[in-house]
């Protein structure tokens, strides 16, 4: 395949390779899900990166002095859930945190991060709960949050027996904390605050 340089020269019913997605140089953010392009919702609102910067301040705090190390968006995450042998499955989670450094790599991950976090934008709701959902779940995420800046509520899953599971969703005077690091938590009310 030829250097691509704008969106509109994919077809978006072909399959496409992690091999296909390095040689696209054009504006447009995308993510690639089992060989299928999904185009990333337009630049996030102002409150949903204040989100994003508060929960990455307070992790990147929390992991200062921890061997796990967390990224944020931009940054590919090559999951292997490869669909007929082939690597064809990259992603950009808001935040993810990832234990196993060998994972890591000039390009950003390669493998399962150990934490997700993505925070719901206008027009990615159902990406996130639905097909990342699923896509999380297969590659064996182990703890996954959900944001919703909408409901101001945190959907927290673990991974347990090969499945994500969750409890009610937490709300403004509940605190969420984490599974896999229970020395940390946070108040939604903090996450949410202006």
């Amino acid at each position: 395949m030829t250097l691509i340089t704008s969106f509109d020269q994919l077809d978006l019913t072909k399959e496409y390779t992690y091999d296909d997605y390095l040689k696209w140089q054009f504006q447009e953010k995308v993510e690639l899900i089992k060989g299928k392009i999904l185009a990333m919702s337009p630049a996030p609102t102002r409150f949903h990166q204040d989100i994003a910067v508060k929960m990455t301040a307070k992790w990147y705090d929390f992991l200062n002095n921890h061997p796990c190390k967390v990224y944020t968006a931009p940054f590919d995450v090559r999951l292997p859930v490869a669909s007929k042998g082939k690597s064809d499955t990259v992603v950009q989670p808001d935040l993810c945190v990832i234990c196993d450094l060998s994972k890591l790599d000039d390009a950003g991950c390669n493998g399962t991060p150990e934490l997700i976090v993505e925070i719901l934008s206008k027009g990615n709701s159902k990406r996130e709960m639905d097909i990342k959902f699923q896509l999380y779940q297969e590659a064996g995420v182990q703890e996954y949050w959900i944001i919703d800046p909408l409901r101001q509520m945190v959907l927290l899953y673990t991974l347990q027996d090969g499945k994500l599971v969750t409890g009610r969703p937490l709300l403004e005077d509940d605190t969420v904390t984490s599974s896999l690091f229970p020395e940390f938590s946070v108040s939604v009310a903090d996450i949410f605050a202006q």
